[in-house]
């Protein structure tokens, strides 16, 4: 019988080296990985070779539990990703999971805003509070660059290559990627700086972009807060969010007619990581792909024009 503490141990360096998940994550798919094993273990089923039956029977026991199809599909996805490890790794010879008919999670489309939409939402802040336009500055970088939430605070001044029309992003797993910023975005940073620049920040933090009242990096509540307000005042009867801004970006550049896999690697999908070594996609490329389909860019080389 296979040491089951070795496999684990391999297991956590596979999640985290071959595929370079954050420790939140490892152990995300760890525990849901424990979950199976104790269920397995309780029934007297043998883990290694257990039969399609078995994940049935796991499946309805977390149903009666309540728990929502979402979560049952992530749980018994980490379930095989570690059947198919071990299946890498020759500790079995087939996947057991491989007939399991996972739950269809549900189809939901979240809401989209137009671009109307984010110049009522940017009309509704009061540019002479001190806060005014560093909050413009935050929905334009959102709507921009389509960034998660997460990446946005902890967005840093030695990220930005603002004459060179970049950013520079942390994403998921700790993975960097290069994000074309458009000129709205540009313009409405530098705005903000010469507020930033009279602020006394605390220590510790005078390299984050954007900077709340309490004179730290901004979290990710305020960054919904302050949206949830601004949706509010401009009249906007849709659920929105700050992902709200980033699926709006997206959807805006599918429409304009922007490349799928420029917008994966615009976006820091995991999936681009591989397709990118084929597809050779460069920065210059996703940037080209920015100027050419975003609703901010058309509207300013028409000004220009």
């Amino acid at each position: 019988m296979p040491d089951l503490k070795r496999i684990f141990r391999q297991y956590h360096q596979y999640l985290k080296l071959e595929k370079g998940f954050s420790d939140n994550t490892c152990d995300a798919y760890e525990r849901d990985v424990q979950k199976w094993l104790d269920y397995a273990a309780d029934e007297g089923t043998d883990w290694l070779s257990p039969p399609l039956e078995a994940f049935h029977h796991f499946s309805a026991q977390i149903r009666d539990l309540g728990i929502h199809a979402t979560s049952l599909a992530r749980i018994l996805a980490g379930v095989h990703s570690f059947y198919l490890f071990l299946v890498m790794a020759d500790v079995i010879e087939g996947d057991p999971m491989e007939l399991l008919e996972f739950p269809k999670k549900p189809q939901h489309l979240p809401d989209v805003l137009t671009v109307d939409e984010v110049d009522r939402i940017e009309a509704a802040i009061d540019l002479s509070k001190p806060e005014g336009h560093r909050n413009k500055a935050l929905i334009e970088v959102l709507f921009s660059c389509g960034l998660r939430v997460s990446e946005l605070c902890g967005l840093k001044m030695q990220d930005l290559y603002l004459d060179e029309g970049f950013i520079r992003v942390e994403g998921k797993g700790s993975k960097q990627r290069l994000v074309p910023i458009a000129e709205s975005a540009v313009k409405e940073l530098r705005l903000w700086f010469i507020e930033r620049d009279a602020m006394d920040i605390r220590h510790g933090f005078e390299d984050y972009v954007f900077i709340s009242r309490f004179r730290k990096n901004m979290s990710r509540i305020t960054v919904f807060h302050i949206i949830k307000e601004l949706v509010a005042l401009a009249g906007i009867e849709k659920t929105v969010s700050p992902h709200t801004l980033r699926h709006s970006f997206a959807t805006c550049l599918l429409e304009g007619g922007a490349n799928l896999r420029a917008i994966q690697a615009m976006l820091g999908h995991e999936s681009i990581g591989t397709t990118q070594i084929y597809l050779h996609t460069d920065t210059s490329r996703l940037r080209a792909e920015i100027l050419e389909h975003h609703p901010r860019e058309i509207y300013l080389s028409r000004r220009k024009g």
